[in-house]
Parts: structure tokens; C-alpha cells; sequence
């Protein structure tokens, strides 16, 4: 490394000359004739909403802002080329110059197609002068090519400001013994990659992560030299990074690492290309490089994809995949550091490798730099230097910045001389010193005249020896210049700092307010404990006004102790408990033209709630309060007066009935509640939040209902007086509005469904009546015991207790029941999905909680489950009322309504419905809104599982008689006849919305599968197949019974269907509607069939076939390149590069007629 006395000359760039040249050249390429650009430029300001994170301070240097960029700077840099960063180039670009490593230009030029004029690369580690401003680059240990920044900013009179700019960056030991970075120690400001900026994800090194993948590799796969096994290794990577990990698996395996044709080109532009390394041949190699998300999404916690790594390996012909996900997200602090997801034959390992700093690389970075500050460039909302997620960031390196290069410079704005002020200025500075003087002396004697009101006869101290002390010892020097600097002082420095304390900070520092501030908050606790101790032994005065802040020693009647300030509003006074949290009696020099005496002062916590007079903070539930009637004003003054003879706290009995008024006010009541309400206060010490929340949330103990339909407020005398009136329009509306909340707050019904099915009342035990739809809140009371059950006897009969309910309650609220209750919302072959991914639902959930995105993820880690978050979340959140019950039917019509959803603006509209449906969430009901979203609800209930419960429901209903007298009989083997009979006819028509639920529920015990018949256009579900691991144990399945085999082709599953308008519809082996992929297979079916033929489903392969060379048949692999086509239209035939044949092995139904169970005669 070069030394800093070696550093050559800084190469100087004029960016306006530059940019100049770019535009000049790049319309000479596009035959453009635009004007000559005139010199200097003199662009506008930088708008107020452009990201601090990006911007260098006292300049125009903005750091991967290309979607932020304007007319304001024709500087960017660029730290590195991943596409979060370089967001905003394109072949088009033409704002400004680009300054980036060798590297990352390279990228530039031959992967994004920037036009070559304005890409600028910088050299490393060399200096380079960009428009009057220092800039050197230094390895940042990203990906190839990624840099720091070191900016030098010249700030006028020969100084400079410093500021290290990480862009993406790993920490490594050799940066402490960077002589360039050593420069920056003590810089302005390090703009930090703060991904990882959380004491939880402290991962492991680079080196124990790639250890990890080699050995897991070598011991599944051996050290095979690339031939074919029978395992297939998947690494996860980005489009440019993750280099480490694959050199090393192949030089330490002996691998070759195929390679898609993108990432490829990327790997040439960085010499790798005619290395050996990697391939595009995926026969040359066992080890694939996959897309990021291929595996499964890591956010906001990882979800495996098993179906498509199950798809790859079928395809690829692999009898076991193992795949690698890189990255630090995936990191679990309390469990095993490299984890491992797997399902069969199918394994993802979870691998902390991780190319950003962990946690505490990144405090040894700002520890090693010593910073003046800190600018997160990660996180939510850090684009606000003074936003809260970004000061919580930069809590984190308290104590490793420069706090007193900080505590300086800020002082530096109290500390003017007359010669940096204007004249304006120090005129007016020096007529509020005045009025502040004038108040001060005011307050001080206000103050001393009401200690001597109230202890004159036990202090025996008389006014006037009082007002000498003060006027005498409150200022002791009469020199004008130590005034000044004790005025001066006394505005930075706390309200409860004595004078001898301040005269000590002067003398100590030589007079020198910026260091006798700093001396001060060095030790600012030695300072509080000794006024703390000088409170101590004060005289204790018995008198209401005994905590006056003014305090005066036995032990010294020549000096006076200031402590606090005086509530002149109310009369009360208060005494500051903390160093920190004490209001300063002066204001600082910006704010000196206020009215001090109209500003109310701190009051201590101490008796707030008993206290109704004086200044007190307003609560929510003031805002909503009625203008009292005269009658209660006068009802109040008759209640204190009477306790004003009874000796009790005035005080006390008017917060009290204040309450009374005001709560009945809030719940729009009157005079009949009052019982009620006292009740209720009582029960909560005269919290109102928590009675009101009491009041809400159990209705069924505020209110009885008679035959008339009137409440009862619990006073027999008062319930008698009302029950010959009338109900007042106020009471009926009220009686409408909780009708249905009163039922489902009967906390008793949470845990009915678990009981037998021979105990279960279907109506009595529900949370809703006959009629009303049903809340959302019964499925989820069941869904929550569920989650705990491992029974399979004990979930399916908890289940059934649920549909019972539904069935008599509301049965039109049993299918979507059924759907939610199989984490769907609609059949298979509809190709209806929620289409949200883990983002969504997190950025949803911090709208609707309240909660920061980080403390989700943090909560996330801790928790498991981002149902249990939501949940936690929720109950963190207080209501003043509970929202409007959630119901069944509107949550699946949400759901489906967020599915349909596409084109601009469709994200937001999206999480608009999903907060909707959050915020209107009770009890857990956002626990498992969320995991429906998710999709993993975790309950331990499959399809199957739901059908069952289903159908013992419905025969339960349909037979309840029989049912209750034939209880340990041949009742059980009914029961599971009915359930298979359903199951069978779902496994034959899988469509429950228009076939299943309504025939089982309108027949009852009379359904059969036998009465439905197939419909094409459905999909038929498919037998599974049972792998086995030989001939002979498949023999020994089949119990020596006969048997025949067909020859397995290498293609696609399809499942034909013509239906009676004469469409063709073909499904795959999951019931997806593949159609459109497949018009050369419609057009062959067409021509075989005859006229005759009017509907019939066939069971199919599809194959690849190579016509031009006698007709061979292709791989499954070949067969897969086919394009995809979507839903509203076909691949055009001429596209198609692989051509097809069927081979047809079944046929379930033929011009109507089900062929299922028919035998050969």
C-alpha cells in the first residue's frame, strides 16, 4: 500500500466540462443537433424531499441516488453494480456523470448499455479532484467492483470537512492499517451500510460460511470431478455477487458451476469467463447457480419453495436436490447457526454468508473511525437524518463517535462575540436578556414572598431578610463582563444548577463558557448529587405549598438553592427529579421574545390524577366531551361543598364526579347509567382508559335486557323506575350496535367447539345468534385450539362442532368457511391466488399496528411466526371502542378482491384491503388473517382433515336424533362411510362453490357421490403414486394380486377435457389450467375427434418429439423450454420450437357418461 507522503498528484475533473464533452459526444452518436450548452452552470437547489442518506453535505455529490436525479447535480457515483444502487440507469441515461470503479463501469458499458460518455472510472486508492472536492476510492469487500468513497469538501478559510460514504461494504481486519482510511479517522460524518444493524445478526465470518458449503458438498456429492450423480446442488446468488462461495466450491470440489447465459455475461466482463470455472452446460456440472428467489423468499422470514426445487429436480433427473441460500436475513441467533429446511428428498440450507457487515463489524468500523456522526443508508425512512428509525439506528454507536467534537461544535452556537453578530441581532439579543432579567427577579420574588406567607413563624425569618438574601447572594459578582458570562451559561446549562455551581464551571475554565459547558455535562451527575443532597437537609415546611422549588438551607441562610420553577398557572409547584428531564428556566437565545408567564411548567407525575385544577396535558377522551348541564354544575358545587365540611380533598370528589360526568358523556348515556359507571371506576382505582375498555369490551356486565327490551343498570330502585318508561331512541341504537359485539365477548364460548360432539350445542354454545352472519371470530376461536391439539380424532371433532354451528346458524356462510378454513379462496383450477408476497403483508401490518418494519423483523426473530407478530403487535395497540366484528363472508370477498387486483397502483390498493381487514381485527383474529395471507396457517388441518369434519357435521345436523341414541353403536362406521363417500366425490369433482357444499348440505345423509357427475372443465384429482425402492417391494404392496404396467414417458401430465360448447381445456397434474401453453396439443385433438363425440375427459402425456430426425422423443427438459403463455391468450404456433405428441392411457368420461368404475365385460 502507497503512504500517504507517496500519494501522487490528485488528477483534477471539472464535472460541468465533462458533462459538456458527454452531451457533445453522445448527440454526435444519435445524429442529434442540440445547442451548445453555455458555462457556468447555475443549477437550482436540491428539492426538500431529496434523500440526505445520498447527498454529500457542502456539496453536489449525490451517492446511488439515479432515480433521484435532476437538474440540481451532474456528479453521481456509484459504489457498486447491484441493481438496489444503479436503480435508474439505462442505455438512455444522460443526467450527469457517473464516477465508479473500473469494474463497475465495465458493468455499466456491456450489461446495462450506458452510454459510454457519461461513464467516468476512478482509479483506487489515488486522489482525484472533482470540482474543487477530494475524492479517493477504497475496496469496500462487496461484490466485485464495489468501493467506498472518501470525500475531502473544502468549507472555506483553508478547512476541510471529511465524510466516508461504505456504499455496501464488509468490514475486515486490514482495514485498520489502511493507511487512506486511516485519513478519515475523525471524519465529519461515515454514511454506514446499516443492513445489519441489529446485536441479532452477529454471523459468522465468510470463511466458516464457505467451509460450511464445501463440506456439506463433499460429503452428500463427493469429490467428483463434475460427472452426473444423483444429487443436484442449488447455490442462490444475485446477478453480480456470491463469487467467493463458487471459486471455492470449485477449486476445493473439483467442480465445474453451470451457469445461466445472464449471469455468464457478467462473469466474462469480470475475467472469468475462459477460466474453466463455469459452464452453461448442465451436463458438465452438478452444482447449478440459481435465481435469488428460485429456492424461496427470505422476506420477511424464509419460506422454502419445495414444489419448484421438487419441479427442477424432476425435470433435471435427480433423485435428491440440496440447495445453498447465501445470506445474512436467514441468520437465527437462538438456534443452530446454519440451519436446515427439508421436506423428502429435498433439503435448503439456511447459510449466514453474508456480503454486508454484521453487527459488530459494523461498530468496530465506526470505533475504528471515530466519526463525528453517523447517516444510516439502510433502514426505514432514513432518507430523514432526524427521523426516529434513524436516530434508533445511530444509538447503536453511542460512545464510539466523537460526542465531544459533537458537544463542541454545538456549543459553538451560544458562544458569539459581538463581531458575528449583526447589529439587529445584538439589539435584539440584548432587549430579551433584559426582559428575561426583569422576569427572573420577579419570579424570584414572587417565590420568597409566598415562603414567607406560609413559614414565617417557623423559619423566623422575616420579608425583608428574605429579599436580602436574594438580592444580595443570588448574583454575588457586580462585575458586567462575569455577568454576562453567568447569563450566557445559565442558558445551556440545566434550571437546577447553583450559582456556586456556576461560579466553580467559570473559574475551572478560565472563563471559557464552551469549556466550562463541557466541564459541566462531563460531570453533570457529581453536580446533581450534590444539589440532591443540598435538598436533603432543607427544612420540611408543613404547608400545601411544601414542595416549593425555592429552598433555603438551615445550615446557611446566606445562599439559595434553585431546584425547580413555580406552576404560576395553578398554584402547584414541582420539584425536578432528573439532571436530564429538568426544563430549563431560560430559553435559548432563538426563543427569548416568549411570554414566560403564560407558559405552564413541568408538574411531577406525582398527583395527577387527583388534581383537577392547574395546567394538565389533555386527554382523548376530553375532546369528545359534552358541555356540562347546569344541574351537574350545580350538583358538583353542592358535592364540595358538602365534603368541604366533611374535611375530605375537594380535589378528590371533583376529579371523581368529573369522571362520573365524563364517562357517561363518551358513551352517550344519561342519568340511569351513573350506577353503572360508579361501579366501574371503583372497580378500575378511577382509571378511565380501563373502564372504558372494561365497558367495551364485557357489555354482558354492563346491560341486562327484559322482555321489554330494557337495560338494566344494576340499581333494583332505578331498574323499577325505568321499566314503566319508554326507551329513549339513544338506548335502542345502543342496544343495535352491541347486539352482536355482546355475544361474541362471552370469553366462556372460546373453548365450547372442543367439546364432545355429543355435548355440543349448536346454537347455545355459539357466539352469534340465528340469522346474523357469522363473525369471523368463530372460526378463529377454533383455528387457536387447533394450533395446540396434535390429535387427529380431537382437531376433526372440533372442526365438526364448528360447521355445526355454521349449518344452523347461517349456512350460507359454510363454503367460504371451508375455503379460509383450507388456506384457499377458490378451487384449484381457477387459478386464483392471494399474489401477495411476505413484504406486503409486513408493510401492511406496520400501517395498521403502528409498528416500524425493524421491530417487526426484530419481534419476527424472536417470535417464529409472523401471525404470533401480528398478534403481539395488535394487543400492544389500544382502542378507545373495538371495531365492527369482522365477518366470514367478508373476509373471503376481501381476500378475492386483493387476488384481482393488477396494473398501476395495484400494489397500494392491495394493502389498503389487507389494513382494512387488520384494524378491524379482535382477539387473534389478526394472528391468523395473517398466516391465511402467508399462506401457512398452521393448524394442522389438511384438505382431507376439513372434508371429514365436514361431512360428520352435516350427518351429525341431518340426524341429530339418531345421532343421540345410537351414541357408541354402528354410529362411528356410518360416520366414516358418509366422510369417504364425500371425500371421493370431492376427489371426482373438486369444486366445492358450486357442487360439493351445496348437494351435501341440501341432501344431507341422503348425499352420494353417485348423484354427481364429472363435469369437464373441472379437473379430476389424480391418484398419488407411492415411490418404492425395488421391483420386489412393489410386488409385496400389491399382496399378490394382478396387476399391469405402462411405460412411464418422459413429459408432462395433461388431463384433456371438451366441453359441450365444443372448447378444449387441458390441466396438469395439480390441477392448473395449462391451455394456453399447449395450442398445437388443442389443435391435434380437434382433428382426431369425430362429431359423434360431444364431451369427454382423457388422461394424458405429453411428450417432446423431434419429427425431423425419425421422429425421436425429447427429454423433459426440452419439452420445458415450450413457452408459457397466460391465462387470457395462446402462444402464437409459430413460436413454437418443440413439437409434441400425445399418448393418451385413460379416459374417465365419454359424451356424458362416467366411465370411472366401469369393467370390462
Amino acid at each position: 500500500m502507497a503512504s500517504e507522503s507517496s500519494t501522487p498528484k490528485p488528477l483534477a475533473i471539472d464535472s460541468s466540462l465533462c458533462f459538456v464533452t458527454a452531451i457533445e459526444s453522445f448527440s454526435r452518436q444519435l445524429n442529434l443537433s442540440l445547442p451548445p450548452l453555455k458555462l457556468p452552470f447555475r443549477p437550482p437547489p436540491f428539492p426538500s424531499d431529496f434523500p440526505q442518506s445520498k447527498l454529500i453535505p457542502n456539496s453536489r455529490f449525490v451517492v446511488d441516488a439515479f432515480g433521484h436525479a435532476g437538474d440540481y447535480s451532474l456528479s453521481y457515483f456509484l459504489s457498486h453494480f447491484h441493481s438496489d444502487h444503479y436503480g435508474g440507469l439505462s442505455p438512455t441515461w444522460c443526467k450527469g456523470i457517473i464516477f465508479c470503479s473500473h469494474l463497475t463501469a465495465r458493468l455499466l458499458l456491456e450489461v446495462l448499455k450506458v452510454p459510454l460518455p457519461f461513464v467516468h472510472p476512478l482509479p483506487l486508492r489515488q486522489p482525484t479532484t472533482i470540482d474543487g472536492c477530494e475524492v479517493i476510492l477504497v475496496d469496500a469487500n462487496h461484490c466485485p467492483g464495489a468501493v467506498q468513497f472518501l470525500f475531502k469538501i473544502p468549507c472555506g478559510d483553508g478547512k476541510f470537512e471529511r465524510y466516508v460514504h461504505t456504499g455496501d461494504f464488509r468490514f475486515f481486519d486490514s482495514m485498520r492499517v489502511d493507511p487512506v482510511l486511516e485519513r478519515f479517522i475523525g471524519s465529519d460524518a461515515v454514511f454506514l451500510d446499516t443492513t445489519y444493524c441489529n446485536p441479532k445478526f452477529s454471523f459468522p465470518s465468510q470463511e466458516e460460511s464457505i467451509e460450511y458449503i464445501v463440506n456439506i458438498i463433499q460429503q452428500t456429492g463427493g469429490a467428483s470431478k463434475g460427472s452426473m450423480g444423483n444429487v443436484l446442488f442449488l447455490v442462490a446468488t444475485y446477478v453480480i455477487g456470491k463469487e467467493k462461495i463458487l471459486l471455492q466450491i470449485a477449486s476445493r470440489c473439483n467442480r465445474k458451476i453451470m451457469v445461466d447465459a445472464r449471469k455468464m455475461t457478467v462473469l466474462r466482463v469480470l475475467g472469468y469467463g475462459e477460466s474453466g470455472v463455469f459452464t452453461e452446460h448442465e451436463s458438465e456440472s452438478d452444482v447449478h447457480v440459481v435465481g435469488w428467489n428460485v429456492l424461496g423468499e427470505t422476506w420477511p422470514f424464509f419460506r422454502p419453495n419445495f414444489v419448484r426445487i421438487k419441479d427442477i429436480m424432476v425435470e433435471k433427473g435427480y433423485s435428491k436436490v440440496v440447495g445453498f441460500v447465501p445470506t445474512g436475513w436467514t441468520y437465527e441467533l437462538k438456534h443452530n447457526k446454519f440451519s436446515v429446511r427439508s421436506k423428502d428428498s429435498l433439503e435448503i440450507h439456511l447459510v449466514p454468508y453474508s456480503e454486508h457487515s454484521n453487527y459488530n463489524e459494523l461498530r468496530e468500523y465506526v470505533k475504528f473511525l471515530r466519526p463525528k456522526r453517523v447517516v444510516p443508508t439502510v433502514g426505514l425512512d432514513v432518507d430523514k437524518l432526524d427521523s426516529k428509525h434513524a436516530d434508533k439506528i445511530k444509538k447503536h454507536f453511542a460512545g464510539l463517535v466523537d460526542e465531544m467534537a459533537n458537544r463542541k461544535e454545538f456549543l459553538k452556537g451560544f458562544h458569539r462575540g459581538s463581531g458575528e453578530m449583526s447589529d439587529d441581532v445584538d439589539e435584539n439579543a440584548t432587549k430579551a436578556e433584559t426582559e428575561f432579567q426583569e422576569f427572573e427577579e420577579k419570579e424570584i420574588s414572587s417565590c420568597m414572598n409566598i415562603s414567607v406567607k406560609t413559614d414565617a413563624s417557623n423559619s423566623g425569618m422575616g420579608l425583608s431578610s428574605l429579599q436580602e438574601v436574594g438580592c444580595t447572594n443570588l448574583f454575588e459578582s457586580n462585575d458586567g463582563e462575569q455577568q454576562k458570562i453567568i447569563q450566557e451559561l445559565r442558558e445551556c446549562l440545566p434550571a437546577w444548577v447553583t450559582q456556586d455551581q456556576i461560579l466553580d464551571l467559570i473559574s475551572s475554565s478560565g472563563r471559557n463558557v464552551v469549556d466550562a459547558v463541557s466541564n459541566f455535562y462531563e460531570r453533570e451527575t457529581e453536580f446533581y448529587e450534590h444539589v440532591s443532597t443540598l435538598t436533603d437537609i432543607c427544612p420540611k415546611y408543613p404547608s400545601k405549598i411544601s414542595d416549593s422549588p425555592f429552598t433555603f438551607p438551615a445550615t446557611d441562610n446566606k445562599k439559595v438553592v434553585i431546584l425547580g420553577k413555580v406552576d404560576t398557572s395553578s398554584g402547584h409547584a414541582s420539584k425536578s427529579s432528573s439532571p436530564r428531564g429538568t426544563a430549563k428556566t431560560k430559553t435559548s437565545p432563538g426563543k427569548r421574545k416568549r411570554n414566560f408567564q403564560d407558559k405552564p411548567k413541568n408538574k411531577s407525575r406525582k398527583n395527577l390524577s387527583l388534581h383537577s385544577g392547574g395546567s394538565k396535558q389533555s386527554t382523548i377522551t376530553k375532546f369528545f366531551r359534552k358541555a356540562p348541564h347546569l344541574s351537574d354544575c350545580s350538583k358538583m358545587e353542592s358535592i364540595e361543598e358538602q365534603n368541604c365540611q366533611d374535611q375530605s380533598s375537594p380535589n378528590d370528589i371533583t376529579e371523581y364526579v368529573n369522571k362520573m360526568d365524563e364517562f357517561i358523556q363518551i358513551i352517550n348515556g344519561d342519568e340511569s347509567l351513573k350506577t353503572l359507571v360508579e361501579s366501574l371506576l371503583v372497580k378500575t382505582n378511577g382509571d378511565m382508559n380501563m373502564a372504558l375498555d372494561l365497558y367495551y369490551t364485557n357489555p354482558q356486565e354492563r346491560l341486562g335486557q327484559n322482555e321489554k327490551g330494557h337495560i338494566f343498570s344494576g340499581n333494583p330502585i332505578q331498574t323499577e323506575r325505568n321499566s314503566d318508561e319508554c326507551l329513549s331512541t339513544q338506548k335502542k341504537n345502543m342496544l343495535e350496535n352491541i347486539g352482536l359485539e355482546t355475544d361474541l365477548s362471552k370469553k366462556i364460548n372460546e373453548t365450547f367447539v372442543s367439546l364432545p360432539p355429543e355435548d355440543y350445542d349448536p346454537v347455545k354454545n355459539a357466539c352469534w345468534r340465528y340469522g346474523q352472519p357469522a363473525p369471523y371470530i368463530h372460526l378463529v376461536r377454533t383455528f387457536d385450539l387447533l394450533e395446540e391439539e396434535k390429535g387427529k380424532i380431537k382437531a376433526t371433532s372440533m372442526l365438526c362442532n364448528m360447521f355445526r354451528s355454521l349449518l344452523v346458524l347461517s349456512s350460507e356462510d359454510v363454503l367460504p368457511a371451508v375455503y379460509l378454513c383450507t388456506n384457499k379462496i377458490a378451487a384449484d383450477h381457477e387459478n386464483m391466488e392471494l399474489n401477495i408476497g411476505g413484504s406486503l403483508v409486513t408493510a401492511a401490518l406496520e400501517e395498521a399496528c403502528g409498528v416500524g418494519r425493524s421491530k417487526i423483523t426484530e419481534m419476527y426473530n424472536e417470535l417464529g411466526d409472523l401471525g404470533d407478530v401480528a398478534l403481539a403487535c395488535r394487543q400492544a395497540q389500544r382502542l378507545l371502542a373495538p371495531p365492527s366484528p369482522l365477518l366470514i363472508k367478508d373476509v373471503l370477498s376481501t381476500l378475492r378482491k386483493v387476488s384481482v387486483q393488477t396494473g398501476s397502483g395495484s400494489t397500494a390498493r392491495k394493502r389498503n384491503l389487507i389494513v382494512n381487514l387488520m384494524r378491524s381485527c379482535r382477539e387473534k383474529e389478526i394472528k391468523f388473517l395473517v398466516r391465511t395471507l402467508v399462506r401457512n396457517l398452521r393448524i394442522g388441518a389438511m384438505l382431507k382433515t376439513v372434508l371429514h369434519a365436514l361431512s360428520q357435521a352435516v350427518f351429525i345436523s341431518s340426524s341429530l336424533n339418531i345421532y343421540k341414541e345410537e351414541m357408541l353403536g354402528n354410529l362411528k362406521e356410518k360416520l366414516q362411510n358418509f366422510s369417504a363417500t364425500v371425500l371421493d366425490a370431492y376427489n371426482v369433482l373438486p369444486n366445492f362453490q358450486d357442487l360439493i357444499v351445496p348437494s351435501l348440505m341440501g341432501k344431507g345423509i341422503e348425499f352420494s357421490s353417485s348423484s354427481l357427475s364429472m363435469v369437464p372443465g373441472i379437473p379430476i384429482k389424480p391418484m398419488l403414486a407411492k415411490i418404492t425402492n425395488g421391483i420386489p417391494r412393489a410386488l409385496k404392496i400389491f399382496e399378490n394380486k394382478a396387476f399391469t404396467c405402462e411405460y412411464k414417458y418422459d413429459g408432462q401430465r395433461a388431463q384433456i377435457h371438451k366441453l359441450a360448447d365444443g372448447s378444449l381445456r387441458v390441466f396438469s397434474r395439480n390441477s392448473d389450467d395449462t391451455t394456453s401453453k399447449f395450442p398445437d396439443l388443442i389443435k391435434i385433438i380437434n382433428e382426431l375427434s369425430k362429431p359423434a363425440v360431444s364431451t369427454f375427459i382423457l388422461d394424458a402425456e405429453v411428450v417432446g418429439v423431434d419429427r425431423k430426425n425419425n421422429c425421436r422423443l425429447m427429454s423433459f427438459q426440452e419439452l420445458s423450454s415450450r413457452g408459457r403463455g397466460n391465462k387470457d391468450s395462446l402462444i402464437a404456433v409459430d413460436s413454437i420450437k418443440v413439437d409434441i405428441c400425445v399418448f393418451a392411457f385413460d379416459i374417465m368420461l365419454a359424451n356424458g357418461e362416467q366411465l370411472k368404475r366401469m369393467m370390462p365385460a
